[in-house]
């Protein structure tokens, strides 16, 4: 499924693969862990579909903040090292400089299996165990949302009123306000923390 026209970032043949990703790689390696949690939530930890549904509510709203924090902060960071800057590149700014790359639309595993990592330990310090596992199935499946939003967003005509909203969103970040407009499943984070436009010069 490699891009022809895809913009080569590694010399070496096996690290320049790891950068494409085909479509369906989150679902399969994510969809099995989210599923397990959820089972483990209503089998061990003997959770009500009320609670699993309050977690579900939770865990996609977290997403959401998460997705907006990451992109901002890390994704959008102004590295001033050589390496920095390298890794901000690796991270993000390919996909700014080649928006339209169908193969590097969803996040590779690696990276992402790093930033969930990292994430479900900082999550357990917060999250009480018995809810724990139901809260991080739908925070997993709001990671899987934001993915296909976004592969959509690129290639895919939208039809809904809310989808072109989406849509229009997120490809003004890319063409128009590179500096604003953060959030890709959602714009609620921009307008909480004023960034659906770029900031005024003074």
């Amino acid at each position: 499924m490699k891009h022809k026209e895809s913009i080569r970032v590694f010399s070496n043949p096996f690290l320049e693969a790891t950068t494409h990703v085909h479509p369906i790689v989150p679902l399969v390696l994510w969809g099995p862990v989210a599923s397990y949690l959820i089972y483990s939530a209503l089998v061990h930890d003997r959770l009500s579909l009320s609670t699993l549904l309050l977690l579900c509510v939770a865990g996609l709203f977290v997403w959401t903040l998460t997705e907006y924090v990451l992109h901002r902060w890390i994704f959008h960071f102004h590295a001033q090292s050589k390496l920095g800057k390298r890794f901000v590149y690796l991270f993000h700014g390919l996909h700014h400089d080649d928006p339209n790359d169908s193969t590097r639309l969803v996040m590779p595993p690696a990276p992402a299996i790093l930033i969930m990592s990292l994430l479900y330990s900082v999550f357990s310090f917060f999250c009480p165990a018995p809810y724990f596992h139901g809260f991080m199935a739908f925070f997993i499946i709001g990671y899987l949302c934001y993915d296909y939003i976004h592969y959509a967003t690129h290639h895919f005509r939208m039809t809904s009123k809310l989808a072109k909203y989406v849509k229009r969103h997120h490809l003004k970040h890319h063409f128009r306000t590179p500096n604003a407009r953060y959030g890709v499943s959602t714009p609620l984070w921009d307008i909480v923390f004023g960034t659906m436009d770029p900031p005024q010069l003074s």
